[in-house]
């Protein structure tokens, strides 16, 4: 609560508010970040299989020595299965594998190995700005977001920044699949949320005038 407290220093009410609307939006950003990512795993793994003609695409990383690093992050999935007493399978990798192993894929250092097989990912982006970079950003912008809602953080300091991350997680959503943006707001509410929102802290202020 304290960053709220510090926005509002001595109106304890506007500060609870806040945190409370700011769990709604949390909470409205779930559907759309959990297909996004479910989306592009599954699409990235698709390219990565086909690049390396097999299901445990990671065993490619070993022999590239610039792509080591992914192993490692490999190694430690694998490590937490099996502690979980489960049997290592490709998909159980696939699944133990964080967001932040997705995105790094796209990283400037790996352009060379793996760029030219995983922009086939986003068939239907334009292919002017089919590039690394203009991928790279909005993943990360994306990730950075969801570790917000997932680690119970604030998202709602900005309403209008936050409106354009829930756009471009649509936008590349609709890279991989251009239905998928459409099909996403028929399970969320984002808007609806983001609309109740506004309206109460517009009355807010007209209130308290």
């Amino acid at each position: 609560m304290k960053p709220y407290f510090d926005r509002y220093p001595g109106d304890e009410k506007k500060a609870v508010r806040h945190y409370r609307q700011n769990i709604q939006l949390a909470e409205a950003l779930l559907p759309s970040l959990s297909i996004y990512e479910v989306a592009l795993r599954n699409a990235l793994i698709r390219e990565l299989e086909r690049m390396t003609g097999r299901k445990d695409w990671y065993a490619y990383f070993a022999t590239v020595p610039a792509l080591q690093v992914l192993e490692q992050q490999v190694d430690i999935a694998k490590q937490h299965i099996a502690k979980r007493g489960e049997v290592v399978t490709p998909d159980k990798i696939n699944g133990e594998l964080t967001m932040g192993f997705w995105v790094l894929l796209f990283n400037a250092k790996y352009e060379r190995f793996l760029w030219k097989d995983l922009r086939k990912a986003f068939p239907n982006k334009p292919k002017s700005k089919r590039k690394r970079k203009y991928i790279s950003a909005p993943l990360n912008d994306i990730r950075a977001l969801r570790n917000r809602v997932f680690h119970n953080e604030s998202v709602s300091w900005s309403m209008t920044r936050l409106e354009e991350l829930h756009k471009s997680i649509l936008e590349v959503c609709s890279w991989i699949n251009p239905a998928m943006p459409l099909w996403i707001q028929t399970v969320e509410r984002f808007d609806k949320v983001v609309l109740s929102v506004k309206r109460s802290w517009y009355g807010w202020w007209k209130f308290i005038r």
